[in-house]
């Protein structure tokens, strides 16, 4: 028996299984884009032309639509790795299991990465706008005022039926809990008790590391050219599930062993495309948020 060929694959297997665990639980972006892991490279756009609907006297006549695509594509193009060499002698005299804090480690680390990647092209796309009042979030009085302006933002369309999100970053998290504490008796009581509510006038809010917003520019990730955003000092808010995350075969991983160096090297990769489609744009809010 090859003791290495079947310590690896069983590892493997435990790795890939915790991984794609963790991305399906841990990944905003996962909670409010369609996500596509199939293996395709381009992905057509869902979208068309919205029909219009003509008022008039009974006539018993019509004159058909004309019926316009969009043509877009979402290209698979950016591609997140990372790597490192546990050496054997680290792994056996350690007190604890290196390999497995490393593979955690990377876990985590790709898992933020996706994340900031996909809400910084997210945000940056969105051609809906709204800027806060004076303090942002964190000033406990503003919280429900900006909940209720960005909700009028897309009322009406048909999309709010999935749902809506706002991503926020842990540092607006202590103004939505004292308005969450302070209003009503339910949420007041329930927030005295648990904590941050994760759920506030029906938006679905998800909390990213501080930040993830940023400005910068990723190589790419349009078509081959790159994509600049400027989001430091903004959120996203908007209608779940009017974008495309893909994710193709979803996370890998791999174990080799290198010559000249005991141990092995770890690696988790993955190829990641995102699209907010055209059509669909306005119901999604870049929040800038006002000092």
């Amino acid at each position: 028996m090859n003791t290495f060929t079947t310590t690896y694959m069983w590892r493997r297997k435990y790795r890939l299984s915790s991984l794609d665990t963790l991305l399906r639980a841990a990944l905003v972006a996962e909670k409010i884009c369609v996500v596509d892991r199939t293996g395709g490279k381009y992905i057509d756009s869902p979208y068309s032309s919205q029909s219009t609907v003509v008022t008039q006297a009974i006539v018993g006549t019509y004159v058909p639509a004309v019926y316009t695509l969009t043509d877009e594509l979402l290209t698979v193009n950016t591609e997140f790795i990372v790597s490192e060499h546990v050496y054997n002698f680290e792994e056996t005299l350690l007190a604890f299991d290196i390999m497995a804090n490393r593979l955690d480690d990377q876990d985590n680390r790709v898992k933020t990465a996706i994340d900031s990647f996909v809400l910084n092209a997210l945000c940056e796309a969105g051609t809906g706008t709204y800027s806060t009042p004076s303090g942002g979030f964190t000033t406990t009085a503003n919280v429900i005022e900006i909940l209720s302006n960005l909700l009028s933002k897309v009322a009406g369309y048909s999309e709010i039926f999935n749902g809506t999100y706002l991503v926020i970053e842990a540092s607006d998290i202590p103004g939505f809990i004292q308005a969450q504490a302070a209003n009503g008796f339910n949420m007041a009581d329930a927030t005295l008790r648990n904590g941050f509510m994760s759920q506030y006038m029906g938006i679905d809010i998800y909390v990213v590391q501080s930040g993830t917003f940023v400005n910068t520019t990723y190589p790419g990730a349009n078509a081959g050219g790159t994509l600049t955003v400027t989001n430091d000092g903004h959120r996203v808010f908007g209608v779940k599930n009017v974008s495309t995350y893909a994710a193709p075969r979803s996370i890998q991983y791999e174990e080799k062993q290198v010559t000249g160096k005991t141990g092995k090297e770890i690696v988790t990769f993955g190829y990641i495309g995102f699209k907010a489609w055209f059509p669909k744009r306005a119901l999604t809010v870049d929040v800038t948020l006002t000092a």
